[in-house]
């Protein structure tokens, strides 16, 4: 699965900014070729977290994915404590027993540093993950996207 392959996998669920950062845009450079998902009918960054991001390089703070190879990423996906525990085996804020290495590819995983809050990766996904990350995406987007018609009903 490429970052292409995510994209194009989101961008028809409708109303998803894609955000990729590059040169000339004004972002960091250490966001250059990140992708971020967020849901935002109105085309404009809202003010919450990402459903989803891609990210292209380790992260300082966090177990090194072993990103520095080339054409290596890892997709992080925002899901339910019900989704994470039945993908890791345990709660989001349960401590981690045996767990693969922050570097295991094609295996989702509690996400290093954002495990707690019930977030999962995806170092290179490929035969053995694409359904399942397709299916995370999809999920995380009904989530955003529910979570904004809540706000919009409010405001």
């Amino acid at each position: 699965m490429s970052i292409d392959e995510i994209i194009d996998a989101v961008t028809p669920l409708g109303e998803v900014l894609v955000l990729r950062p590059g040169p000339g845009d004004g972002s960091p450079e250490g966001a250059w070729g990140d992708v971020f998902l967020y849901v935002s009918p109105d085309g404009v960054v809202p003010r919450t977290q990402p459903f989803a991001t891609v990210v292209t390089r380790d992260q300082p703070g966090e177990p090194p994915a072993g990103l520095d190879r080339p054409g290596s990423f890892r997709v992080n996906v925002g899901v339910s404590r019900e989704e994470f525990t039945a993908l890791v085996g345990r709660g989001p804020r349960e401590p981690a027993g045996d767990e693969p290495a922050a570097d295991t590819t094609d295996t989702v995983l509690a996400h290093p540093a954002y495990g707690g809050l019930g977030w999962v990766c995806v170092v290179d996904p490929g035969p053995r993950t694409e359904a399942v990350v397709r299916d995370l995406l999809r999920s995380a987007h009904a989530r955003a996207r529910t979570r904004r018609e809540r706000r919009d009903a409010v405001s």
